[in-house]
């Protein structure tokens, strides 16, 4: 599979141990309960996995596509907040999925990336493939606080 990581310099080794970390908390949030791992994380990119199972599907046997918009919305979280020494809220503003493809039965791969970061705003995209083959895209914006 081929990756956008190599567009992306390499976190400082304090922002890399913040957010390789994502999803593996002691407590159970969205993501952790999802089951998203994180594979990759650099300035402004994170790829993430998302093991097939059971319990994502709908009656019809494919992913449901809530999932795949938490995921999509979910890789971009490393990627923005990467670009900070310190940790910052930030919050989804709006997000646009085009599904493009249905998961049935494979575990999905996600890469998520930051397109422009302003002072309050920070614009990313993303895409999730499964089995070989794209499934969504997203572009997102993010409130980010204005710095102090």
């Amino acid at each position: 599979m081929t990756t956008r990581s190599s567009q992306f310099p390499p976190l400082p080794p304090q922002r890399l141990e913040r957010w390789a970390n994502f999803g593996r908390w002691d407590q159970t949030y969205f993501p952790k309960l999802l089951g998203i791992d994180v594979v990759e994380v650099r300035d402004g990119y994170c790829r993430m996995h998302l093991p097939w199972r059971f319990e994502l599907t709908q009656p019809a046997g494919v992913v449901h596509g809530g999932v795949v918009a938490s995921l999509l919305d979910s890789v971009v979280v490393p990627a923005i907040g990467g670009g900070y020494d310190e940790p910052v809220r930030f919050a989804t503003v709006d997000l646009h999925v085009q599904y493009q493809g249905a998961v049935v039965g494979d575990d999905m791969v996600a890469e998520g990336w930051v397109t422009r970061r302003g002072r309050s705003v920070v614009f990313c995209e993303a895409e999730v493939t499964a089995g070989g083959t794209v499934v969504a895209r997203a572009r997102m914006t993010y409130r980010v606080p204005p710095p102090r």
